[in-house]
């Protein structure tokens, strides 16, 4: 599953909102955006980003398989849920969708190998102790990558990435409500391409 290093995690009121954050992730060099089911205009928005046909468009917290299917019929490309969900999973993979479960003990990532996927998502994971945790988890668990999310801020980003284990990070800062509310898209660009240099990736 290809989502950069940096995810953007986002929580949308207004699916008419969807196509201008979608531009401003794209301006700042974001390839993927995982557009969660919190609010309900969720799905509608997911439709209205994976009709771009420029960004590679998820849902996140899903909760439920009816959540999953309905996510994926509106064009999500890969399913987030922030914890392991065997319903879910089953879902997404007769449908072929990439799952990331929620994993954050040593348990959990065994059952999400036990269902044959090797990416977890770690959250929430500066509550849970940081990279130092993610490290720990990841010396018995030598082919699981995770992604860590929850509390992520561009002060520890490159301590989340600098660990061989870190897929990407999911983080909210450059996607934040008030952001949004305000339709300050090019504050969103900026903030989007800052955490794209953070992370390694082209200024």
């Amino acid at each position: 599953m290809d989502v950069g290093r940096v995810l953007p995690v986002v929580v949308l009121d207004d699916a008419r909102q969807a196509d201008p954050l979608g531009e401003a992730l794209v301006k700042g060099g974001l390839p993927a955006a995982e557009v969660t089911l919190r609010t309900a205009a969720g799905l509608d928005a997911i439709a209205a980003l994976a009709g771009r046909g420029d960004l590679t468009v998820g849902a996140g917290t899903v909760l439920t398989a009816e959540q999953a299917e309905r996510a994926v019929a509106a064009g999500a490309r890969f399913v987030v849920t922030p914890g392991f969900a065997p319903n879910v999973v089953r879902v997404c993979q007769e449908a072929g969708v990439p799952v990331v479960p929620g994993a954050a003990t040593a348990t959990e990532i065994q059952m999400a190998l036990d269902a044959g996927l090797n990416v977890v998502k770690f959250f929430p994971a500066q509550q849970l102790g940081g990279p130092a945790m993610i490290k720990a988890l990841a010396a018995p668990f030598r082919e699981v990558r995770f992604i860590p999310t929850g509390g992520i801020t561009p002060a520890v980003i490159t301590d989340y990435l600098a660990l061989p284990a870190v897929l990407a990070i999911g983080a909210s800062w450059m996607v934040a409500p008030e952001l949004i509310a305000g339709e300050q898209w090019d504050e969103i660009t900026a903030r989007t391409r800052a955490a794209v240099v953070a992370a390694g990736g082209p200024a």
